[in-house]
């Protein structure tokens, strides 16, 4: 078998092989499509087309998971007015993370009671998309942050549970948050997320 010695900008390479398999392996290599690129992020506040809403910026993974984008659909039926958190004096293990809004919205949803906001969030398809949730209160705090001109200046319900009785809001008048009963009536809206890996 004869050996090719093949010179390239980094260096040489040898390849042993007969003279015309290599050279039909060198122009396959070198004619082969690149890989396609990254969808391009757009910039915080901007519609993402086709995922659905506004992007409203990076969420840190939670115990080891990979980081997310946060987005926020847009239109009215992308929020309610008047909703209750539900499960009033039954407490709701899987649903206390400060983090993770899809993990408590699936807990919340897979309950024995009933709990319409986050019933109401699952429940949405927009723009394809199926997977929208009540946000955790640092998904909000996030969107406090990046996005408040998408939500109306009150209180809007997190899935995060604060005891028992209560659940945390988040006000985008003022910023702050604050645990509520469960039973009292505010605004909610969805989100969804995409994975960093998958651009």
């Amino acid at each position: 078998m004869q050996q090719v010695t093949i010179s390239l900008p980094l260096g040489t390479a040898m390849l042993h092989a007969p003279a015309d398999e290599a050279a039909r392996v060198l122009i396959e290599h070198f004619t082969r499509p690149a890989n396609k690129p990254a969808a391009s992020l757009p910039n915080i506040g901007e519609y993402w087309r086709g995922q659905g809403g506004v992007y409203a910026g990076m969420m840190r993974g939670q115990d080891g998971q990979p980081d997310y984008h946060l987005i926020v659909p847009t239109g009215p039926v992308a929020s309610v007015q008047e909703i209750a958190w539900g499960g009033y004096d039954h407490d709701e293990p899987d649903a206390k993370s400060d983090l993770d809004g899809l993990a408590n919205t699936r807990a919340l949803c897979e309950s024995e009671r009933d709990h319409p906001a986050a019933k109401w969030a699952a429940g949405l398809v927009i723009d394809g998309h199926a997977d929208f949730y009540l946000p955790a209160r640092r998904e909000l705090s996030l969107c406090y942050a990046n996005v408040p001109e998408l939500f109306d200046k009150e209180w809007h319900w997190s899935s995060t549970q604060y005891s028992r009785t209560n659940a945390y809001g988040q006000d985008f008048r003022h910023g702050g948050q604050n645990s509520t009963g469960k039973g009292t009536i505010l605004r909610a809206r969805a989100v969804r997320r995409l994975a960093n890996s998958a651009l």
